[in-house]
């Protein structure tokens, strides 16, 4: 399949030189001096600094589940259902508190975000390249959106190879083809369409009970799918809450385009096929 090569997860080393001098061994291990060093607020206004570290607690969390994405995948290249499964697991817990971290900014008041908001110039959510990372995975792909990383070389290629390797989905159909059931796995840079092709191919395998191990990966998925959907829910009722329907910071158009994707079902065929069961 096009684009099939591996995109393995950057990962950080500290060196030596780079180990704080002074600390505990616990403060040494999770970088707290670093970690504690990262928030500044550039306002006076108390809801900037809650604002701020809860926008970085998720970017952690984003980081991951992508991690669990990505372990998910590679092991439905190699046919392993059982790991496969409890990476999804995995990741479905740290959805959970993702989902939950909007209770850190769900009731910051209008007037609490705008005292602050003037100090966030052009920064957006909207720009984070973790999230846009994410929703590749999950096959909500878009080649216009890579523009906004064009100064940032290093990020653009990773958007890049992730933009055109199999998203999520496309592993799970390419395992689905290889058990015999007919399905046309594409991948590639493309947004995910849904057809008629792999709802069928789902309809046999929940009333098929050779394929029941398939069935339980589709129902998991779905436990994926529906964390994503209460997501996009919550951060549309935040956004709603804290700033009503004004025009994003950073050129989006806020509250008009949380409400589309809040409305964009994941691994669509999964929720059609449940018409004809």
């Amino acid at each position: 399949m096009p684009g099939q090569s591996e995109v393995s997860t950057p990962k950080l080393s500290f060196g030596p030189a780079d180990e704080p001098e002074v600390g505990t061994p616990y403060a040494k291990y999770v970088r707290l001096d670093v970690l504690h060093s990262l928030q500044h607020p550039r306002s006076k206004v108390d809801a900037e600094l809650s604002f701020i570290i809860s926008t970085q607690v998720m970017e952690l969390l984003f980081d991951l589940l992508r991690h669990d994405w990505t372990t998910a995948q590679h092991a439905l290249r190699e046919d392993d259902l059982t790991s496969a499964l409890a990476a999804l697991r995995r990741g479905q817990y740290t959805q959970d508190v993702l989902v939950s971290s909007w209770d850190l900014l769900a009731t910051m008041t209008p007037l609490e975000f705008n005292a602050f908001r003037p100090v966030l110039g052009e920064a957006s959510g909207f720009q984070s390249s973790a999230f846009l990372r994410l929703e590749f995975l999950l096959g909500n792909k878009s080649e216009r959106l890579l523009a906004m990383y064009q100064g940032v070389p290093a990020v653009h290629a990773e958007l890049t190879a992730a933009l055109e390797s199999p998203s999520l989905y496309d592993e799970v159909l390419a395992l689905l083809s290889r058990r015999g059931l007919t399905v046309d796995v594409t991948g590639g840079p493309a947004r995910y369409r849904p057809t008629e092709q792999v709802e069928a191919a789902w309809r046999q395998v929940y009333t098929d009970p050779a394929l029941a191990d398939l069935a339980r990966l589709g129902e998991s998925l779905l436990d994926t799918a529906e964390r994503v959907t209460r997501w996009r829910q919550r951060h549309y009722s935040a956004v709603k809450r804290s700033m009503g329907a004004k025009p994003g910071t950073g050129g989006s158009s806020g509250l008009s385009w949380l409400k589309e994707s809040a409305d964009q079902d994941v691994f669509p065929e999964l929720w059609t096929v449940r018409n004809a069961l």
